[in-house]
């Protein structure tokens, strides 16, 4: 009986502990909970991942168009970068999530707008692409480092 008191006196301890220092924060939502969407129309490039949060100076207008395609063409994520610097992971609509790349690697390199669902959890923004399109008269560098 002493046994059962002890364990059940540390796990109250444990879970005490957990809400006051808030590390049940994070716990995985209940399967079928979704956050809030809301419609929006995002301007920006669409391009690898890695440079733009590896080097601060690659731009959603100036960039070096090369590295670009090279690192989608090798397989690095693609996202929209905004002139902001926010940067939108494609997403599709469905669970489990599918392959976006297709539908961008002919964007790759190219000052976009795209019109979607936005979702956003602590500072990741993820885009689920309605319609796209080339923003063709937006002045890019592309041969920036």
């Amino acid at each position: 009986m002493m046994k059962v008191r002890t364990v059940a006196l540390m796990l109250a301890s444990g879970v005490l502990s957990a809400l006051v220092h808030g590390q049940t924060k994070d716990a995985p939502q209940p399967k079928g909970e979704t956050s809030a969407a809301r419609v929006a129309t995002i301007q920006g490039l669409i391009r690898d991942v890695a440079c733009p949060i590896q080097n601060k100076k690659a731009g959603a207008r100036a960039f070096n168009l090369k590295c670009a395609i090279d690192c989608a063409k090798n397989g690095s994520p693609l996202i929209l970068l905004t002139d902001s610097g926010t940067i939108y992971t494609p997403i599709s609509s469905s669970m489990p999530d599918e392959d976006q790349r297709a539908r961008l690697m002919p964007f790759v390199g190219k000052y976009v707008q795209i019109r979607g669902q936005v979702y956003e959890r602590q500072g990741t923004h993820g885009i689920v692409i309605q319609d796209i399109k080339e923003l063709p008269d937006i002045h890019l560098v592309t041969d920036a480092q």
